[in-house]
């Protein structure tokens, strides 16, 4: 008896051995082909996308300012503390930025490259564009540099979430409350960037004509330039809350009005 179990188990073993194998194969055949989609030519692009959008988002935000016509919700909030600290406003963005993306300890939400770039990179592109441009005094130039900031904001903002490489601090807040509280995306979303608008104007930042021009055009622009900027065979990511999704488009976050504050 002992010859015969002997050799059932070594056959057993080598089978054991073979199909373990076999399935290894399979698992690096998969992350070869994904990354041959994802991680090969295509790398480049969206690094590249990534980088240029933030910094894009950034420029823009900081010719929303120098318009003086009125920003975003959170660069309400943003300017107004500057106001009050002294600190630059692109300062003061990375630091709010940062002291979100620790709310999402509790939140347990999951931070991409995108994540941490999206909190240093734009703060620090706002300052640079702010120690550059001019103030704008002469209504005319004053719109037309609004219309300006609000367009390449939007296509800023396609060019950043295209590049597939995490939501920005702001919008992980956003989806991690509505997962947490059961509440709408768009519930959520209204109630913290009406908060952070209040608190900024009573602090001194920037509200009007540019913050309803902004709230109503930035998701059908950034719908537009989330086309344009595509990367094809990119592994399909969240779509920040806010932002209208392609109707052939995996479903995302959200979908809806604007994502305003954008990140």
């Amino acid at each position: 008896m002992a010859g015969p179990t002997k050799h059932a188990t070594g056959c057993d073993s080598a089978v054991h051995f073979w199909n373990g194998g076999y399935a290894v194969m399979r698992v690096l055949r998969v992350l070869r082909e994904r990354r041959g989609r994802d991680g090969g030519a295509r790398l480049p692009r969206r690094l590249v996308q990534l980088c240029a959008g933030l910094v894009l988002y950034g420029v823009s935000t900081a010719m929303m300012v120098r318009a003086g016509l009125g920003l975003g919700p959170w660069d309400v909030l943003h300017q107004g503390i500057s106001e009050h600290t002294g600190l630059a406003i692109g300062t003061v963005t990375i630091m709010v930025g940062a002291l979100v993306l620790l709310a999402w300890i509790p939140l347990r939400q999951r931070p991409g490259l995108g994540t941490v770039s999206n909190v240093v990179v734009i703060g620090l592109a706002m300052d640079a564009a702010l120690a550059v441009l001019p103030d704008v005094r002469q209504p005319v130039a004053q719109t037309a540099l609004l219309v300006c900031a609000v367009v390449l904001n939007g296509a800023a903002t396609g060019m950043y979430i295209s590049a597939r490489f995490g939501p920005g601090p702001r919008d992980g807040l956003m989806t991690g409350l509505h997962r947490v509280t059961g509440r709408s995306v768009r519930v959520v979303r209204t109630v913290i960037e009406l908060t952070v608008l209040a608190a900024g104007f009573l602090l001194g930042g920037t509200a009007g004509l540019g913050t309803v021009l902004y709230a109503l055009t930035i998701g059908p622009l950034a719908q537009v330039f989330l086309r344009v900027f595509e990367v094809p065979g990119a592994s399909p990511g969240p779509v920040p809350p806010g932002l209208p999704v392609r109707a052939d488009a995996p479903a995302g976050r959200g979908a809806g009005g604007a994502a305003a504050g954008g990140i």
